[in-house]
């Protein structure tokens, strides 16, 4: 199983619609591209809250191949998307992980 994670910095102005945008459109626009199997949208705590809220969401896709067609064929749509909507006013982090059984 590999984790592909997205931690996102907010400026606070946007929080709330933030939210609900990522609940309502953006992760279902993720799932319905069929390269993951679920996922877990997290708020973290114990940071600095002083330049915005700080989230992660974590893609679950069952083979690297399915995480790379999401890449290679839907990344860059769904990045420009987040863009138009909140312009400058988040910074996202990408990784990709391996779970370890």
């Amino acid at each position: 199983m590999f984790i592909y994670n997205v931690t996102v910095k907010i400026e606070s102005s946007i929080h709330e619609p933030w939210v609900l945008w990522m609940k309502n459109i953006h992760i279902p626009a993720v799932m319905a591209t069929n390269c993951f199997t679920h996922y877990q949208f997290v708020q973290l705590l114990d940071t600095d809250d002083t330049d915005g809220l700080t989230y992660a969401v974590q893609y679950y896709a069952e083979s690297k191949a399915n995480y790379s067609r999401y890449i290679e064929l839907h990344a860059a749509s769904l990045r420009e998307e987040s863009f138009k909507a909140w312009g400058n006013k988040f910074i996202a982090f990408r990784s990709l992980m391996q779970v370890v059984n």
